[in-house]
């Protein structure tokens, strides 16, 4: 394990080219490269096509039947619940009903397929534990994302209880970053073999998802529309990168987690909101003005807060 002056220089090399690539985006929107509608038309890009290709890539290669450990998927599956129900306990605080579904999503969904694949890697120099993790919490963060998306939809209003159900069942089902994670899911359980071309075309389709989706996030991003969310946006931070690793990492430890999976959990626990939270809140017809702000704020935040539970790790002996 690295001295913490070498944690901390990692951390902001996750963190800060993660932070660059949005400010970027702002840049090219407001030097006119890109518009508006040619933004729009990226999100819809990155939620239906990149998102779907990287979640697959990185499932259908993970050898599950070797790793697979049931005490650990269902302590990530538990407390990735229990952070659900706190996130939407902190947006009952928030009067604009048609803003909380952004709040609870911000506040529980890390970055977990991609941050937590690197850091493991990093660290120990195998991700197959990160592998794991990913399939306890991120069909879970979609089918929660999708279902409270659309229950707060500012549409919402304009539909039947009945019809709102279905719309909701509907979502969830065709929903690509679901299908994407199925997918994977079940090549990898099936073992079946990739042929190099098929292989080689996912991964240029997943290797495009992060960087288009961070320059599209910056595009989207407006500081005047963000008057008056910092104290909320502030609270999604502070609940995603301190509260719930400070709540749910003594609990890992008393189950006996140590080493690459205590890792994958304080990456699940608190890694910054990924920039999907974003590409799916305003595919479901959403502002995303808050979501924009949370994934910016936890992002630049968290090469601080990440180092610090690092460095408790394993001055504690745990990693």
């Amino acid at each position: 394990m690295n001295s913490l002056t070498d944690n901390l220089a990692f951390s902001l090399n996750a963190t800060l080219p993660v932070f660059l690539m949005m400010i970027f985006g702002g840049f090219v929107r407001k030097s006119g490269l890109i518009d508006g509608h040619t933004t729009g038309q990226l999100n819809r890009f990155v939620f239906r096509a990149l998102l779907p290709a990287l979640l697959f890539k990185d499932l259908s290669t993970a050898d599950f039947r070797t790793v697979w450990d049931g005490k650990f998927v269902a302590f990530c599956l538990i407390v990735t619940l229990l952070s659900v129900i706190a996130a939407v306990l902190f947006s009952l605080l928030h009067k604009d009903k048609a803003e909380r579904g952004e709040i609870i999503q911000a506040s529980y969904r890390s970055s977990a397929a991609i941050l937590g694949i690197a850091f493991i890697n990093n660290i120990y120099g195998n991700a197959t534990i990160a592998a794991l993790m990913v399939v306890g919490t991120v069909p879970l963060y979609n089918i929660v994302a999708v279902t409270v998306l659309t229950l707060t939809s500012p549409d919402k209003a304009e539909k039947n209880s009945s019809s709102l159900a279905a719309d909701t069942i509907k979502s969830i089902l065709t929903n690509p970053i679901i299908l994407g994670i199925t997918a994977g899911i079940i090549w990898s359980l099936l073992e079946i073999p990739q042929p190099v071309i098929l292989s080689k075309s996912v991964s240029y389709l997943g290797n495009m998802a992060t960087p288009i989706s961070l320059i599209a996030l910056g595009a989207s991003f407006s500081f005047s529309e963000t008057k008056g969310k910092v104290c909320v946006t502030a609270g999604i931070a502070f609940i995603k990168l301190v509260l719930l690793c400070a709540v749910f990492l003594p609990f890992a430890l008393m189950f006996g987690f140590r080493d690459e999976k205590l890792i994958a959990i304080l990456v699940m626990l608190g890694s910054p909101t990924t920039s999907s939270c974003f590409v799916m809140a305003k595919n479901l017809g959403h502002k995303g003005v808050i979501t924009s702000f949370a994934v910016m704020l936890t992002t630049l935040c968290s090469a601080f807060t990440l180092t610090m539970f690092l460095f408790i790790l394993k001055s504690s002996g745990n990693i």
